[in-house]
């Protein structure tokens, strides 16, 4: 009954409030401490010990009402309860408490009992041996030193039979070739014989075993000069010999000796590969491993096997120099099979290699603490790395060259017979041109980045993550490159004579317009994509993008005016030629426009459709509506009615040269080969500009009948017609036209200018 109502312990509310209550009880605080209370004299404290019930029960009646008297009867009534609760409550839980402590109390009193009678059978087994040792100690007691005296004789004679059994024992080690085991042997009764040598017998003993020994000293030496010992067996060789007293210093050179023949062998197996097989038969990933895998493997065992066998310092400098002078040898050959790589497609094969080859060298610097061999070697990857950035460098100016041959063949090629098999062709070819630049260069910056990845083992060096970045592939390969670029542009127009040479105008054009591109946009693309991909600290000076830019804007530049000059020389020269050969005197009345004039047109209009294509429109001053119609001064002006009235008095010269001047004096001047803006409207100026002016120079040197200066009337008036819509400036047109016809009419024997009614039928029927 008790078990079924006492509480269940998992509930961890009950246990709490119970155990508070017992804490108040016994006037504990939450530490356990006994806390020390005030006692209440109170009669009316119904929690002191002074607690009076009828004073308490007066004092209600007295101070509470009816319903307060009820209420507090209620509230007593369940505290009551509650306590009552609580109380059964403790009693259960302590009463299963105490059954506990109960049946473990019985468990310890059975298990201690067992306990007991276990120490006491222990105690009489001890008591049985101690007394049985005493039996055993009294009854051998009289026989321990006799017991003692036979053993060491035992021993004695051991030994004995193992120093006479000796030479014979040395002499079979020497029939099965069990050199370690008699030298081990000789050296356990060296001492022995040498302390008793005075005796006949020991005497006999160790010159029997010196002969022997004297025979496998030989027989060592003779295996350690044989050229077919591996290197182990040359240190058991070594290490055998020294124990027998054979001088060191002796077997040092030997073991050096002997090390260095076989090592030039594998050296000589590397140069006869070298000689014998083209490059294409072996790629030098194979080279560098069987280099690796022979010269290199033996070299560090030999240096393993010399430093367990000579430690001494005197010794270790013979090994320095030993190394050294092989691994010079070893390093020439690898350069030389290194400098063979000269295609650039694939470069993950020379980085393997390399890094195979750096690798393997890096257990030298482990087992030869202080050589040069790994820095040597290091070097030779720095210097692979610097020679491969300029192949590529040269490969890359080589594309470029090639990609502008191809351009040239296509600007050669016939085109076809309208414009519009001709209008795209110079977009195209620049933007293939550009485009294969930039996806060759991104083709060999992801080569060149096979140096620098994570898991090559000479990237964490600092050459490779300081200088090869930023000296090496943005300087020496980006920014050359893009130097090269333009230099090799601006060449065309310092090697090109008067004449333009053999470059194609379209050429110029292009190239302007991609040196324009390139500093525009894709020279800071290119070196933040440089910067980015190699992580490039610019710790060293390095040329800024702005210089690049200004580099590229200047070749564009030259180029563009060298465009200009040249198709106006082509022009110019066409003008030369028509005004050179023509008899201006005695030429016949004009009746049409001369071809050549067409042809000029013809030409610029062609001119400007090919500037179009890859130039922006640019700006224009306002153009008049009557443009195409304008009538020269020369013969529309006052000055011309001055200058061709039918009565010139003598002094008419004279006035019509001072208006002449005095109008240029304040014309605006015009500079003939100034520089051309980045637009088709400048371009065409300039060649223009270029064009009218040697039509005038060459008009000053010619003399005019009236006939020719007419002519000159016509052509000028058919120029005018289409040439205005070409410049920024129509009165630029004008005004070079109005020098020419102006310039006809002072060379004329008989100025008589046509009229402008007939000049207009004529230029608008040719």
């Amino acid at each position: 009954m008790i078990s079924a109502t006492t509480p269940p312990d998992s509930d961890p509310t009950g246990r709490r409030r119970v155990h508070s209550m017992l804490k108040l009880y016994y006037g504990l605080n939450e530490e356990g401490k006994v806390v020390e209370q005030a006692e209440s004299l109170d009669p009316c404290d119904i929690n002191g010990p002074h607690f009076d019930p009828e004073v308490y029960l007066n004092k209600l009646r007295k101070e509470c009402s009816l319903g307060e008297l009820m209420d507090h009867e209620s509230c007593t009534v369940k505290q009551i309860r509650s306590l009552d609760s609580d109380m059964q409550t403790l009693v259960y839980e302590n009463y299963n408490k105490f059954i506990s402590a109960t049946d473990t109390i019985r468990k310890m009193k059975n298990d201690f009992k067992k306990m007991e009678d276990e120490m006491d059978c222990l105690s009489a087994n001890m008591a049985a041996i101690t007394e049985f040792s005493a039996h055993i100690s009294g009854t051998l007691q009289d026989q321990h030193a006799q017991i003692t005296k036979l053993s060491g004789v035992h021993t004695l004679l051991r030994k004995l039979q193992f120093l006479f059994e000796l030479p014979a024992r040395l002499n079979k080690c020497l029939e099965l070739q069990a050199y370690a085991q008699a030298v081990s042997a000789h050296r356990r009764a060296r001492c022995v014989l040498q302390q008793y040598s005075h005796m006949p017998s020991f005497r006999g003993i160790q010159d029997d075993c010196h002969v022997i020994m004297e025979q496998l000293a030989h027989q060592l030496r003779q295996k350690f000069r044989d050229g077919g010992s591996s290197a182990k067996d040359l240190s058991e060789c070594v290490e055998l010999l020294l124990q027998l007293d054979e001088p060191a210093e002796e077997l040092c050179d030997k073991f050096l000796s002997h090390a260095q023949s076989r090592l030039e062998a594998d050296l000589q197996g590397l140069e006869a590969e070298l000689k014998d097989s083209p490059v294409t038969d072996t790629d030098i990933l194979e080279f560098i491993d069987r280099g690796c895998n022979e010269f290199v493997s033996n070299l560090c065992l030999v240096i393993a096997s010399y430093q367990e066998l000579f430690i001494n310092q005197m010794a270790n400098g013979k090994l320095h120099v030993f190394v050294d002078t092989l691994a010079a040898r070893y390093f020439s050959l690898v350069e030389r099979r290194i400098q063979e790589e000269k295609g650039v497609g694939d470069n993950s094969l020379l980085v393997r290699a390399l890094d195979r080859f750096h690798r393997r060298l890096q257990a030298i610097s482990k087992l030869l603490p202080g050589s040069a061999v790994p820095s040597q070697g290091t070097e030779i990857v720095v210097r692979a790395a610097r020679e491969r950035i300029k192949q590529y460098l040269s490969a890359l100016q080589t594309f470029y060259h090639d990609s502008l041959t191809d351009v040239r063949q296509a600007l050669a090629a016939p085109r076809g017979a309208t414009s519009k098999d001709a209008t795209p062709s110079l977009t195209e070819l620049l933007t293939s041109l550009s485009n294969f630049i930039l996806n060759q260069l991104k083709s060999v910056l992801a080569s060149v980045h096979l140096f620098t990845a994570k898991d090559i083992t000479f990237s964490n060096k600092p050459y490779f993550k300081g200088e090869f970045c930023s000296q090496g592939v943005r300087e020496g390969l980006v920014v050359s490159f893009i130097k090269l670029i333009c230099q090799s542009s601006r060449q065309y127009c310092e090697s090109a004579g008067d004449r333009g040479g053999s470059t194609p105008p379209a050429l110029l054009l292009l190239l302007s317009r991609l040196c324009l591109d390139y500093e525009t946009s894709t020279i800071s693309y290119i070196l933040t994509l440089t910067d980015e991909q190699f992580l490039v600290q610019h710790h060293t000076p390095v040329t800024p993008v702005t210089a690049l830019c200004a580099e590229a804007r200047e070749a564009a530049q030259k180029l563009l005016n060298h465009y200009v000059k040249v198709q106006g020389l082509i022009i110019s020269q066409m003008l030369r030629k028509s005004v050179e050969t023509r008899d201006w005197v005695n030429t016949i009345e004009p009746r049409n426009v001369r071809a050549v004039m067409k042809r000029v047109v013809e030409d610029t209009t062609s001119i400007d459709v090919q500037v179009g294509l890859l130039y922006e429109e640019g700006v224009r001053k306002a153009h008049s509506s009557d443009s195409s119609k304008r009538t020269f001064s020369v013969y529309s002006s006052s000055r011309q009615q001055i200058r061709y009235a039918p009565s010139y008095t003598p002094s008419a010269p004279m006035d019509t040269s001072l208006l002449s001047n005095i109008h240029k004096l304040f014309s605006e001047r015009i500079d003939i080969f100034s520089p051309v803006e980045f637009n088709k409207v400048s371009v065409l100026t300039g060649i223009i500009k270029i064009s009218l002016k040697t039509f005038l120079e060459c008009v000053r040197l010619r003399t005019f009948g009236r006939y020719g200066l007419q002519q000159i009337q016509v052509d000028c008036h058919y120029l005018q017609m289409y040439l205005w819509r070409f410049v920024s400036d129509e009165n630029l047109v004008h005004f070079l036209l109005d020098e020419i016809v102006g310039s006809a009419a002072h060379r004329c024997l008989d100025p008589s200018p046509m009229e402008q009614s007939v000049i207009e039928v004529i230029c608008e029927r040719g």
